[in-house]
């Protein structure tokens, strides 16, 4: 993957001062992306190495933080110098030599070989250990055709799906032109006719029922001011 982001943004990576520096780092960020969990090949976990110090030096890496990880495996196991560690960690110089210090003090209190020897030696035995690891997956590349056919299929791809997600943004935006009312259409009031029914205003009228009610109301001999201010008898 990181050899395809790096042909198709090729321009930028044949003028970087480290092109292959570029490529570890493209890798790492690719590795370490959180959208892996949404992949189907992340519910199935890499199988461990067959040998037992190889499973027990994977562990103790995997216990490390990420930076101090990424630290030793630059160090250690590409081999890079401390100022190049430094720079492709964006960190200074001393800051990655204590990074790389305290991450040589755990890896050996977790891996018994490397506990009870020097710095050197330590860093040394770390070398041997990660180049003599033997992964239980292929890890050989692609042929570099390969991986430029790949890089442009996906680039062509790519280009299609954006001319047809703008096809459909520009047809919906012109349907919805057409579509739209163009002038604004007031409501109607409340006591306005509607295609000449007059409106209904005022209070309704009456039923049979409720004219009834009202004339025996009117008619009961304790109606008016005699309900609030009763005679003495």
């Amino acid at each position: 993957m990181a050899f395809r982001q790096a042909w198709g943004r090729w321009p930028e990576v044949a003028t970087d001062r480290d092109p292959v520096g570029w490529v570890r780092s493209a890798s790492h960020e690719y590795a370490l992306s959180p959208w892996h969990r949404f992949r189907r090949a992340h519910r199935r976990p890499d199988k461990p190495p067959a040998d037992t110090a190889d499973r027990i030096l994977l562990e103790a890496l995997l216990a490390l933080p990420p930076v101090h990880r990424r630290t030793v495996l630059l160090y250690d196991g590409v081999g890079l110098d401390l100022p190049d560690t430094a720079a492709e960690t964006e960190a200074s110089t001393p800051a990655t030599g204590h990074r790389l210090l305290r991450a040589h003090a755990e890896l050996a209190r977790r891996i018994p070989p490397l506990a009870g020897v020097t710095p050197e030696r330590r860093s040394a035995m770390l070398r041997e250990r990660l180049g003599a690891v033997r992964p239980a997956v292929s890890l050989e590349p692609r042929p570099a055709a390969t991986v430029r056919a790949v890089s442009e299929h996906r680039a062509r791809r790519l280009a299609r799906a954006a001319l047809v997600l703008t096809a459909v943004i520009a047809a919906s935006t012109g349907y919805t032109t057409v579509t739209a009312p163009d002038h604004y259409e007031p409501p109607v009031a409340p006591g306005a006719s509607v295609s000449g029914v007059p409106p209904l205003s005022g209070p309704p009228r009456l039923t049979e029922t409720s004219r009834y009610l009202q004339d025996k109301l009117r008619a009961d001999p304790a109606a008016g001011p005699h309900r609030l201010h009763p005679e003495l008898e």
